[in-house]
Parts: structure tokens; sequence; C-alpha cells
């Protein structure tokens, strides 16, 4: 039998399809990287390989297809305000250790700055029309709710407070910012995989304890990747016999993958509210 859907199902079913193919486009250009290059000290420094594009190309279709998914649940806000931590992830690369860093023991490279100046501004110039465009529709639609204001609030917030960040202290920004989100995006991965486990109204039974690993592996993940990081600043190489970061994060995209598998079966037959109609 030939199952009735609408054009508005089938665009969710393939906007999710699509975070799971850039999901699988960023893994299968490392994992090139690491058999033709070697190992990487992280999944965050294939920025500086010929994996780089992939890299940002992946995360920039993951962050359109956040906001693709649109909403009124907390969930939709929690991924609105990931899209724009997935766009930092892109556009400001980890720190390394280079000739080019002087003093300092790990930089964003020089002549790598310029690039990330000029991404961060079209960037934050996106998401700056972006959010004004969602108000003045949603106003337009008259689909303007509390839930949507909390959201465009968060959204404003968390893009002005990096831009302020950026701009004050850029130094400081170039350091931290590229960590800062990815820690930020999977936590708010885990949040959403959690509110998905421990709300039986809205979730299967049978997809409750699968949501349930996906958020307490997320959180053991980066309490990890965090011991990881402070022996590092303590002079403690972490990546000298096992590339410990790298296998991290390795894990941390393999959960975000396997979350979005669990999200495209549960809501694969969704139905569209015009079929209720």
């Amino acid at each position: 039998m030939r199952i009735r859907t609408t054009s508005t199902q089938r665009t969710y079913r393939y906007v999710r399809l699509t975070i799971l193919g850039a999901t699988l486009l960023l893994a299968v250009a490392v994992g090139v990287q690491w058999i033709v290059g070697g190992p990487l000290p992280s999944l965050s420094a294939a920025y500086y390989t010929p994996a780089g594009p992939m890299f940002i190309a992946g995360l920039c279709v993951v962050a359109a297809a956040f906001v693709a998914l649109s909403g009124h649940s907390i969930e939709q806000g929690l991924l609105d305000v990931a899209a724009v931590l997935g766009l930092v992830i892109a556009v400001v690369p980890t720190t390394v250790t280079a000739d080019e860093c002087g003093a300092a023991e790990q930089c964003v490279p020089p002549v790598v700055v310029p690039i990330v100046v000029n991404n961060g501004i079209a960037v934050a110039s996106v998401v700056l029309v972006g959010l004004v465009a969602a108000v003045m529709l949603s106003i337009m639609q008259g689909t303007l709710t509390r839930g949507v204001v909390v959201t465009a609030v968060a959204v404003a917030v968390v893009a002005g407070g990096l831009a302020v960040w950026a701009a004050l202290v850029p130094a400081g920004f170039l350091l931290f910012a590229h960590n800062t989100a990815a820690v930020g995006f999977f936590l708010l991965i885990g949040a959403v995989a959690a509110l998905a486990a421990w709300r039986p109204q809205r979730t299967p039974r049978r997809f409750g304890p699968a949501y349930a690993a996906v958020a307490i592996g997320i959180l053991i993940v980066l309490a990890g990747l965090g011991a990881m990081l402070v022996l590092a600043l303590g002079g403690t190489d972490v990546t000298r016999s096992v590339p410990w970061i790298f296998l991290g994060e390795s894990a941390a995209l393999v959960l975000f993958a396997v979350f979005w598998v669990l999200q495209t079966v549960e809501l694969w037959n969704e139905p569209d509210p015009r079929l209720r109609a």
C-alpha cells in the first residue's frame, strides 16, 4: 500500500537525512585524512588539513538543517542555539602548536586569522539577518509565541555575546571560542536527547532508553575531554601514546549521529497537521 504523505512531511524527513549525510561527509573526510596523512591530535585539527573544507561544510549544513527543523518546542529552541554554536565551531578553528605561535604554546596561526575574521563577520551577519527575518515572519504569519520569543532572545544573547567577546578580547576569543562552542554544542544535543528520553508523552517508550543512553554518553565524553584539557593545561602530553582527544571527539560525533538516526526513525511517519485536518 502506498503511504500517504505531503511535501511538508517529506521535507522534514529529508532534512533529518541531510544531517546524517553531513555527519557522514565529515567523518569520511577525516577518516581519509587519517589514513593518508597520519593520526590527528583532534577531530577539530582537520581544519588545517585537506579535510578542512569538508569539516567546515559539514558543520554549516548541520547548522542550516537545525534551523530548517522549525518548531515551537523546547527541543527546537535548543537546536536553534546549537546551530549558532555549530557555525562558530566551523569558522573559528582549534588552536595548534606551531612555530608561528612564538612564545605562546598554542595559537591560531596568524596566516589563518584573516580567514577567521572574514568568515566570522559573514556568519554573524547571516545570523543577525536570519534572526530578524524569523521574528518578522512569525509576526506576519501569526505564529509569534512565547517559545519563539525566548528562542530569539537566546540566539541573540549567544550570538551577541560571542561577537562582543571577539571584538573586545580577540586573542582570548581565538584561543577559547572553538572549544567553548564545541562543549556548548554537544551539551545542547545531550539536553535534547535527555528531553526526548524523559518525556514519555511525546516519545514512544521503545526510544526512551536509547535517547537516555545518548544523553549520558555525551556527558561522559564531555567529562573525559574536560579532564584531558585540564591535564594538557597542566603540561601533560595527553596525545603522546593514544590520541585521546581525537577518540573523545569521534565518540561525541558517533553519539550525535546515533541521536539523529533515532530522530529520523521515530519521526519518519510523524503526521503532517494538514493530514489530521
